[in-house]
C-alpha cells in the first residue's frame, strides 16, 4: 500500500475513497481491498473467496455494490478528537497497531457516494468471530429492503411463536428487543414490534449463511430459542434463499 495512504492516519471513510481504484472484483457486485497486509491465497480463499461462493444465489443478486475493506484495527476515536462541526458522528478510524479495547471495533459500515462499504478488523480476532460479522452485516443490509411478501411471511412465523409463548432468541439484539416487548401489551401494531422483527429476521439470516458457509454449533441455553422453532425459521430462509449448489443447511442433507 502507498506510502500516503497509510491506514493508520485513515478514518474508515478516507480509507473507502482512497482504495476505490486499487478495489479487487470477487463477484459481480462485491469488490475487496486489503490494508492489513499481503494475504495469502489461502487466507483470501477463507476471508473472502468462500463466504462469497456459500452466499445463496438471490441474495447474491439482491446485494448493492459492496466494497470490503480488510484492516489490521477499527476503534472509535473519544469524541473530543473525532466529532467536528462537519461530521457530528463519530466515525471509525483505521489502526495498525492494537486500539485501547473500549474503543476497539470488529466491523464498520457506512455508506460511500451510493455505495455500501463494509470494513473488517483481523488482527486478534478468531476467524469464526469474523465469519459471524461478515454474514450479519450482509443480513443487515438485506434485511433494509425485503419484500412485502418476505417480511410478512417471517412476522407470521414470529406471530406464531409468540402466541405459542415460545422464549428466547438466536442473538443477544433480538433477545433483548423480544423482552422489551414482552412488557407490552399491544404486539402486531406496535413499533417495538418492528424493531423486534426486524432484528429477529437479521439475527436468524446471519445464522442461517453462516450455517451454510461452515459447520457451526448454535449454543444452549435459557436466552437460546427452542431448537423446533429455530429449525422452523431456518426451513421458511432456506424456501426463500435456497442455498447454492452443492451446500447444505441440515445435517441429514450434508448426510445425503
Amino acid at each position: 500500500m502507498p506510502a500516503q495512504t497509510d491506514p493508520s492516519t485513515l478514518s474508515v471513510r478516507q480509507l473507502a475513497e482512497k482504495s476505490r481504484g486499487e478495489m479487487i472484483p470477487l463477484s459481480s457486485s462485491i469488490s475487496y481491498f486489503c490494508a492489513s497486509g499481503p494475504m495469502s491465497e489461502e487466507e483470501l480463499k477463507e476471508y473472502l473467496k468462500e463466504p462469497v461462493a456459500a452466499l445463496p444465489p438471490t441474495i447474491a443478486a439482491a446485494l448493492p455494490k459492496l466494497s470490503i475493506l480488510l484492516v489490521p484495527y477499527l476503534a472509535r476515536k473519544s469524541k473530543s478528537a473525532a466529532k467536528t462541526k462537519v461530521s457530528p458522528e463519530i466515525p471509525e478510524y483505521v489502526y495498525t497497531e492494537k486500539p485501547p479495547a473500549k474503543e476497539a471495533s470488529a466491523a464498520a459500515q457506512l455508506t460511500l457516494s451510493g455505495e455500501t462499504v463494509l470494513a473488517f478488523a483481523l488482527k486478534d480476532r478468531e476467524i469464526a468471530e469474523y465469519h459471524y460479522r461478515f454474514y450479519h452485516l450482509l443480513a443487515s443490509v438485506i434485511g433494509d429492503q425485503l419484500t412485502e411478501d418476505i417480511e410478512s411471511r417471517y412476522i407470521r412465523l414470529l406471530m406464531e411463536e409468540l402466541n405459542a409463548d415460545a422464549h428466547g432468541e438466536v442473538d443477544e439484539a433480538s433477545w433483548r428487543l423480544k423482552q422489551n416487548l414482552r412488557r407490552t401489551k399491544s404486539i402486531a401494531s406496535n413499533r417495538n414490534f418492528q424493531k423486534y422483527a426486524r432484528q429477529s429476521f437479521v439475527d436468524s439470516l446471519t445464522l442461517y449463511l453462516h450455517g451454510i458457509c461452515c459447520d457451526i454449533d448454535v449454543d444452549s441455553g435459557p436466552r437460546q430459542i427452542p431448537s423446533r422453532y429455530l429449525r422452523k425459521r431456518l426451513m421458511l430462509l432456506e424456501e426463500i434463499y435456497p442455498p447454492p449448489k452443492g451446500y447444505a443447511v441440515f445435517p441429514e442433507q450434508v448426510n445425503a
